[in-house]
């Protein structure tokens, strides 16, 4: 585990976070029942006795997300145990039954870890299965609870299926806090088993915070934060919540454990309710339901349909080229990464392939650039018949479909050819000729000089050549008349 230090927080404190993350089972019907599970219907008509928990109804397990829990608790290298469903008590007005069916010290999934693209090992407490609340509307007032007008209550999500993942308190950065998200996004993504659409509320994270000393390995009083739903909010909360914490230790009080409320407009966390221990929550087993016994065989089946993972997507492309970990978390965020192993298989540089992917090919539909077509731009780049700046542009005509996305007809139809070498020889002294001041701090000045005018006089030539001249060409010609 890294022990990178927060720049959020003073050189002697530490930030320590675990997450835990809510992710909605993309299944048909609900854990349940047979009501339809879809986001975004009519409120209250994907209902029926069963959610909403109704006397003389029983529930039924559904045998679909029982199997993705288990491909989800395998693809964070989880032990998988037998398990059963037990009652969570609580009153909460968007749980029509007064409890939520969950699972407690018999989780189907505990013991794994999640690799960040750094290195860093983050463990896995357990990923349980459980049902979904409704959503409360809470109309006037701040939006909240206890100064509203009024509430509503849509029980359409009640009893949707749910996965929780709870993370051990091993994250000491932000960005490892927002890594972490990411990462288990894409693999929720990889395995088909949710969308993760956090602005769908489809995955939801709950962040718990506290901060120590550094170098201490005690841990303190933790407060969780709620209604978190982006990455970036993740990071402003956690930043808030920890310099909260230290402002109150170093004024002589102390944080209270307790659940606080995320309010991103204000960027600031609001005091919920004090954090309740398991024993107020009265577990006790599911009497309705069967424990949940996977066999040994079931097991080795699921180990064996899963896809390759990111982690070792990003492996296979790193083994390749010499490009930095964010850029090939990025190709493999996007799903390019087949694209880019095309294309080296078809020839291209591989450094170079993945730089111009990740630069771009930013758009949302690149499906028009195949690997072949992409290793002839890169090709026709190296080769000097097209600069980059003009290989840049034909592949923005490629991903948009342009001349049947053929390189070679996008980059006649622009009159693209690579500028002749005595040409660019004479724009370069003319253009010398015009700054000498310029010219000089090139030739005399140190190397932050030489590297500033460098860029001024590749701008000017690019500019006066309309983009035809080639960078590397023009790099090693001002080197050569400045010695």
């Amino acid at each position: 585990m890294s022990g990178l230090h927060d720049s959020a927080l003073p050189d002697e404190w530490e930030l320590v976070v675990g997450l835990e993350v809510h992710v909605e089972l993309a299944t048909q019907t609900k854990l349940f029942c047979g009501c339809a599970n879809e986001f975004s219907t009519e409120p209250n008509t994907n209902v029926c006795p069963t959610c909403l928990g109704l006397p003389g109804s029983l529930p039924v397990m559904n045998e679909t997300a029982v199997e993705f829990a288990m491909r989800l608790g395998r693809a964070l290298g989880c032990e998988i145990h037998p398990s059963v469903m037990a009652r969570k008590n609580y009153f909460y007005p968007d749980m029509a039954k007064d409890f939520q069916t969950t699972q407690y010290d018999q989780p189907t999934s505990r013991d794994g870890e999640l690799v960040l693209a750094d290195g860093t090992v983050v463990g896995i407490e357990r990923a349980h299965i459980e049902e979904d609340a409704g959503k409360t509307t809470h109309v006037g007032g701040g939006g909240r609870i206890n100064d509203a007008q009024y509430s509503l209550v849509d029980y359409n999500r009640a009893g949707v299926p749910l996965v929780e993942i709870v993370s051990r308190p091993d994250i000491r950065t932000v960005d490892h806090a927002k890594a972490y998200v990411s990462e288990l996004r894409d693999i929720l993504l990889a395995i088909e088993v949710s969308d993760a659409k956090m602005e769908e509320g489809s995955m939801r994270v709950d962040a718990n915070v506290s901060v120590r000393p550094a170098g201490s390995d005690e841990l303190r009083t933790r407060c969780e934060l709620k209604n978190i739903n982006s990455i970036r909010s993740l990071g402003r909360a956690i930043e808030y919540e920890a310099r909260r914490h230290v402002d109150l230790y170093e004024s002589g009080e102390a944080p209270r454990q307790e659940t606080r409320h995320w309010d991103e407009d204000g960027g600031r966390s609001t005091a919920g309710r004090s954090k309740e221990d398991a024993d107020d929550y009265r577990y006790f087993q599911e009497p309705d339901l069967v424990p949940l016994t996977p066999s040994a065989d079931h097991i080795a089946e699921i180990d064996d349909a899963m896809p390759m993972l990111p982690a070792a997507r990003r492996a296979r492309l790193g083994a390749l080229s010499s490009v930095a970990d964010d850029v090939l978390v990025t190709v493999v965020e996007r799903g390019q990464d087949q694209l880019a192993l095309g294309a080296i298989e078809a020839g291209a540089d591989p450094d170079k392939v993945l730089t111009r992917i990740q630069n771009d090919l930013a758009v949302e539909d690149w499906s028009a650039v195949n690997a072949e077509t992409l290793a002839t731009v890169l090709q026709m780049e190296s080769s000097g018949e097209l600069s980059a700046t003009q290989a840049k542009q034909v592949l923005a005509d490629m991903a948009a479909g342009l001349h049947g996305g053929d390189p070679k007809a996008i980059a006649a139809s622009h009159g693209f050819e690579a500028m002749a070498s005595d040409a660019l020889d004479a724009l370069v002294d003319e253009l010398i000729a015009d700054h000498p001041d310029e010219w000089a701090r090139f030739t005399a000045g140190d190397d932050s000089d030489r590297k500033k005018m460098q860029g001024f006089f590749t701008g000017q030539i690019m500019k006066a050549s309309k983009g035809q001249a080639d960078g590397r060409a023009v790099a090693e010609l001002l080197s050569r008349k400045s010695t």
